[in-house]
Order: C-alpha cells, then sequence, then structure tokens
C-alpha cells in the first residue's frame, strides 16, 4: 500500500511539472511575439492568447498583465495614428486585465507601471479636460510603482518618456528626458527579473532614444 501511495504521489508531482513547464513554454512563446506585432490587430490577437491563458492558470499575474500590456501597445499605436477616440474602449480593456493581475499579486511595481499607462491613454482622449483626472491618477501610481521598486528600469523609461514628449511650457524637456533615458539604460543594465516570464522590456526604446539624440 505504501509502495502505491509513493508511486501514485510521484505521478501527481510529474504530471504538476509537466503542466508547468507546458504552462512556461506557451508563455515564453506569446511573450516573444509581443517583440514582433506590429499592428493594432497583431497586438489584439495577442491579448486574447494571453487572456484565454489567463483564464485557465488562475492564481498567475502574469497572463494578465501581458493581456494588458498588448491592449496598452494597441493604444500607443492608435496614438500615433492620432486615432484618440478610440482609446477608451483599450484602456478600459487594459484595466479589466489589470485589476486581475492585481488579485493575483497586489504591490506589484510593474502591475502599477501598467495601471499609469491606462491612466495616461485615458487622458490622452482629451487631455485639456483630462489632466486633472487621469494625469493627476497616472502620476500618483507612477510614484507608487517607484517606491515599490525604485529599481525598476521600466518606471524611469516611463517617466523619460514623460518628461521628454512633454512641451517645455508645461514643464518637459528634452534634455532631462534624455537624462532620464540614460538612467534607465543604466538600470537595465543591472536588472534580472525574478523569474523567466517576468516583465523584462524597454531597454531597446531606452537605446533607440539616447542613440537619436546622439545623431545630432
Amino acid at each position: 500500500m505504501k509502495k502505491l501511495i509513493l508511486s501514485f504521489a510521484l505521478s501527481m508531482l510529474s504530471l504538476t511539472a509537466f503542466a508547468q513547464s507546458q504552462y512556461e513554454k506557451i508563455m515564453t512563446e506569446k511573450i516573444t511575439k509581443i517583440e514582433t506585432c506590429k499592428t493594432t490587430e497583431d497586438f489584439n490577437a495577442l491579448s486574447n492568447d494571453l487572456q484565454r491563458i489567463a483564464d485557465k492558470e488562475k492564481g498567475k499575474w502574469q497572463p494578465s498583465y501581458y493581456a494588458a500590456f498588448s491592449q496598452i501597445q494597441k493604444g500607443r499605436i492608435l496614438m500615433r495614428e492620432n486615432k484618440m477616440s478610440e482609446l477608451e474602449a483599450v484602456a478600459d480593456q487594459a484595466q479589466k486585465f489589470v485589476d486581475l493581475a492585481e488579485e493575483a499579486d497586489k504591490n506589484n511595481s510593474e502591475i502599477y507601471l501598467l495601471q499609469k499607462m491606462i491612466y495616461s491613454l485615458k487622458m490622452m482622449v482629451n487631455p485639456m479636460e483630462r489632466y486633472m483626472t487621469f494625469g493627476a491618477k497616472a502620476e500618483e501610481t507612477l510614484k507608487k510603482a517607484e517606491q515599490l521598486n525604485p529599481q525598476n528600469p521600466r518606471v524611469t523609461l516611463i517617466k523619460a518618456e514623460d518628461v521628454y514628449f512633454t512641451p517645455e511650457q508645461f514643464g518637459g524637456s528634452k534634455k532631462k528626458g534624455l537624462e532620464l533615458f540614460k538612467e534607465s539604460l543604466e538600470k537595465f543594465n543591472s536588472f534580472k527579473p525574478k523569474t523567466a516570464l517576468d516583465p523584462n522590456w524597454g531597454k531597446s526604446e531606452a537605446e533607440y532614444f539616447i542613440g537619436l539624440e546622439a545623431k545630432k
């Protein structure tokens, strides 16, 4: 009987390890796709795939995190295309995923940073009318993300974006933004994700803006 129980226990451990390895394999494939997505349709399809993974993997924050991130990237494309009226729906969809991620892992700097980015999308629907509400919420959430992990390079990266692209009459500065991009790159060079599935995006963007200024 003891041998039978031991055999059953070992079988269960083996199945659990297999399921975990399959999950990590699929997630790694989806995370890699983020770098190759080019269109809003690409990011929407990826977000849907990640949502299905999140539905199966209850209690894990990464699938919902990347589903939200994919929606935010979709929103950033819409901003570049000047389709501001479409940002509200995208931000709302991203918010659903962020809420799920936060349920699975509270007080996570990476999740708070996505929340900040969602507020920024909502603000950009109508900056003049929404700055005092969503602009303030975005700033407050960014500070929280930094408090939770001062060494998070993505926090510094997003701060750099905000400063770099904000007009000088509203407190922005290309020079200060560039300094923050350089600071974020220094953090990227020493940053190590806790696991292979944790966020590790952003370094190439910091390098891009630093290189852009170097060419001038």
